[in-house]
């Protein structure tokens, strides 16, 4: 069985008397993890206890296999993390930043400048190296951010909200970047309030709301419905009573037929009432909702 990439056993934090954590459960398995919710759900303060910068008031974690509060060298190691917000030293050129930060994490000096011109060059920033990142675009420093957090080839990074600030064509890019990362066998955690790209990059989603979980669980499991639409040419009466006869619900609108409900597979019944009847389909598959409704439907105060 492979092993959890975070677990959070009782955790919760808490600034004075504000809880930003309330007694979080979570097992996560690795892969692509986004950590979804609006801002101030307690995003950033979970990550924060991942890396080790802040203690738990009560329970623990583990990132891992390994507990940040009693082994945090062995989890600073082993991990990457791409901050929230602008903070790179103006002065410095992006190869002499990211080589800095490669030996920061371990990585031999003499390797360290290779490495650094590999990771730039993967992340679009080849040409750019020798800039000073005070000169560089709101993406370019994004990517240079997402450089410094992998260029020691860890097996985890956090990436806390990696597309903010970017214009769509920058965002476009970045999202590309984050999909790819999964390739070189790194875990990736993804914090946004954009749920759309949580979507496009994860494949694991935890949803906070006021530091606590609303949904831990696979995307597919969380976005599949199990209803059934299909759009037909001039017939959807007559296909939405052919399925009513095979026992199941439906509804219409226009030349769109909804199976909500049958006893068996909803793709079977389409399909044999397509057949029965002769009427041309234009379109058929399953509906999906996104995670905003999810979050708008299960976020407390949102009835």
């Amino acid at each position: 069985m492979t092993a959890a990439a975070l677990t959070a056993h009782g955790l919760g934090h808490a600034y004075g008397d504000v809880v930003a954590l309330h007694h979080l459960d979570l097992e996560v398995p690795p892969g692509r993890i986004g950590l979804v919710g609006a801002n101030g759900a307690g995003k950033t303060t979970l990550i924060k206890v991942l890396l080790g910068i802040l203690t738990p008031t009560v329970g623990n974690v583990q990132v891992l296999g390994a507990d940040p509060a009693e082994d945090l060298i062995t989890v600073r190691s082993r991990i990457g993390y791409m901050p929230e917000g602008e903070c790179l030293p103006k002065d410095q050129t992006a190869a002499d930043f990211v080589s800095y930060a490669a030996e920061l994490a371990g990585v031999p000096p003499h390797e360290s400048r290779q490495r650094a011109s590999d990771i730039l060059t993967m992340v679009g920033l080849h040409e750019e190296r020798f800039r000073y990142l005070g000169d560089f675009s709101t993406g370019m420093k994004q990517r240079a951010m997402l450089a410094q957090a992998i260029v020691h080839d860890p097996e985890m990074v956090f990436l806390d909200e990696p597309t903010a600030g970017l214009d769509p064509s920058g965002r476009e890019e970045m999202l590309d970047l984050i999909s790819r990362l999964g390739g070189f066998g790194i875990n990736v955690l993804v914090s946004s309030h954009v749920l759309p790209d949580i979507e496009r990059t994860c494949d694991w989603v935890v949803m906070l709301d006021g530091g606590q979980v609303l949904r831990n669980g696979p995307l597919s499991g969380l976005t599949e419905t199990g209803v059934v639409e299909l759009e037909v040419v001039d017939g959807a009466e007559t296909v939405a009573a052919e399925l009513r006869r095979m026992g199941a619900q439906v509804e219409t609108s226009g030349e769109t037929v909804t199976i909500t409900t049958t006893s068996g597979d909803p793709f079977v019944a389409a399909r044999d009432a397509l057949a029965a009847t002769g009427v041309p389909l234009r379109r058929l598959g399953a509906r999906s909702t996104t995670l905003e409704d999810i979050f708008l439907g299960e976020a407390p105060g949102d009835e």
